[in-house]
Parts: structure tokens; sequence; C-alpha cells
């Protein structure tokens, strides 16, 4: 089987210095790269140069469009039967294509996912951001475990699918945010079969700083609106948690205005996470980010979704008007 892995890039040339390195160690050469490059001002043309000896790789420039249909660009310059994409903030282990070469010839399916995880040279925001997607105490452990390998939605950082699928689904939409989701739940609609391979994880390094991680997630937020509207029964419990987790926290510390036992609460639920990823990190400094990044997580998606849920269901505005800003800023 040949791979055709599509990277779109976005002002990041030192994550495509890395991501192109990890790619060139690959033991399974049996794939090419396409890097589409998607109106950048900070381009990686000259990274790319330097891989060209060590990796079959195509490089092209286009206007800003977004990841979702900058990967359809790069998916319209490959060869491969099977499509990888990976976001450029990734470090690639050496056996992921193998791996996920040996999944394929024995299981019959259409597109796949994989889980991420954190180097020990990741700064310790980039650990605590890790751990608060990945943790069950923020609901980031539905994504990925091993409950979800039937019906598995993969997310865009880490998803293979055949071209035969990517083609007749008609690519990536034009959402800017949860187009992931949105291709994953038209797979599904199609009749396609989604996996989770655990193997194929990799080294996602996600946001540095904590305002982009909440940027990321309040988007995120908003996004799951969109999708329940674009795809009627999408919407799961879970998906709800977060907006519950805000207003929850919100009436508990206006409760313990009155009655301050109430507080220790919130306390109780961050040291939870401070001892989680204590045990995990076997670091007090990242596991006290942690605590920091859980709620930025929660309070992030949850105040996305909710006023979402005012804009778009309520207000009844259209995705571009009720976002504009949040969008394409």
């Amino acid at each position: 089987m040949y791979f055709s892995i599509v990277i779109p890039l976005y002002n990041r040339p030192e994550e495509l210095d890395e991501l192109l390195s990890s790619l060139s160690k690959q033991t399974d050469k049996r794939f090419e790269v396409i890097v589409a490059e998607d109106g950048s001002t900070r381009k990686g043309d000259q990274v790319v140069e330097r891989y060209r000896d060590r990796l079959t790789i195509t490089y092209f420039e286009k206007s800003n469009s977004g990841p979702g249909l900058t990967r359809n660009a790069g998916a319209a310059r490959t060869s491969g039967d099977y499509l990888i994409f990976f976001d450029s903030d990734c470090i690639i282990p050496s056996h992921y294509v193998a791996e996920v070469s040996a999944f394929l010839m024995n299981n019959a399916v259409d597109a796949y996912g994989g889980p991420d995880a954190a180097l020990p040279t990741f700064t310790p925001v980039q650990k605590a951001i890790n751990y608060a997607m990945t943790s069950f105490f923020t609901t980031g452990g539905i994504r990925g475990g091993k409950r979800s390998m039937e019906k598995f939605h993969p997310r865009s950082f880490n998803l293979g699918v055949s071209k035969k699928a990517f083609d007749t689904v008609g690519g990536y939409g034009p959402m800017r945010f949860g187009e992931d989701i949105d291709f994953s739940l038209r797979l599904m609609k199609a009749g396609f079969h989604t996996a989770l391979i655990p193997e194929a994880y990799l080294y996602h390094k996600r946001r540095t700083t904590f305002r982009q991680f909440f940027k990321q997630v309040y988007n995120s937020g908003i996004a799951r609106i969109n999708l329940h509207l674009l795809h009627p029964g999408s919407m799961r419990v879970v998906h709800l948690l977060p907006a519950l987790f805000v207003t929850g926290m919100a009436l508990i510390l206006l409760t313990g205005l009155i009655q301050p036992e109430f507080l220790l609460l919130p306390l109780f639920y961050s040291l939870v996470i401070f001892l989680d990823s204590l045990r995990l990190n076997r670091s007090a400094k990242v596991a006290l980010y942690s605590v920091a990044a859980a709620w930025i997580q929660l309070t992030g998606y949850g105040s996305g979704f909710l006023a979402a849920v005012w804009k778009r269901l309520i207000l009844k505005k259209d995705p571009f008007n009720a976002f504009e800003k949040k969008f394409y800023d």
C-alpha cells in the first residue's frame, strides 16, 4: 500500500521542519508528502528544499482558505491510494507508517484515527495542554479511547482515509473549526467504516500559550453547535458537559458568597486534576499548569458552546454573521 501524506501549513516553518524530520526517519518508506502552503507570510519552501533528498515531496502555495479546503487542495495532488493527514505541529514516531500499513492489511476500514501523546521535550505548558486534551477528568478521555474503536471519529491532526472514500464524500467542507468531525460524520453517513488504531499515535505539540489554547477550545465549542445544525442527531450528552461545567461552577461560586463551603467543590476538582497529572507527568510544575489547562479547556469550550446556542439556536444567525471575527481573525 502506498500512502500520500498531506500537510496544510500556515506560518509554521519551524514546526514543518520537525515534522518532516520525523517523516524522514520512518521505517516504512512507502509514502509521498504533499505540503500545502495556505497563504502564509512565513513560508516553508526553504524547509521543504532541505528534505528533497530524503523524502518524495511536493510543495505548493495557495491563497488562504483554512485547513479543510487546504487539505482538499493537497489531496488533489496525491498519487497514493490511501491519504494521511497531519497537522504541522505533529511529530511522527518512526514506526507510524509501518503500524498503519500492517493494520490496514488485516482490517478493511475506510478511515482511521490515532491517539496523541507528549514528548519529554515538550514545554510544561504543552504537556499540561496535552493532559487537558486527553484526560478522563476533562472529557478529553473520550477522544481516542479503546471504547471508541467502533464508529470512531478521527481528528484531522492524525487521520487516514482511502482515496475512494475521500473522493466519494467530496473531501472536507468549508468549516474552519470542526471540519474534521463534519468530514467523519459524512463518511459514516455514506456507509464507510472508521476505526481507531491505538499504535498509530503521534506527538502533538498543540498550542504553546494558554491564550492560544483558550481560543482553540472556544472555537471548538462554537463548532459543536454548527455541527449539530449540519448533522441533526450528532449531539451527545458528553458534548454538553463543558457547558454544564460552566453554568454549574458559576452557580457554585455565587452560592459560595453566602455559603463558603460550596467553594470546596472547585478546589476538590482542582486537587483531583493536580494529583492525576502529577501521577502521569511526575512534575509538580506540569501538574499545576494542568489545573489551569483543565479549567481553560472546560470553560473555553463551554462558553463557546453557550455563545453558539444563543446566537445560532436562539437568534437564528448563520455561522458567518454570528462568528465572523472568531472564525477568520
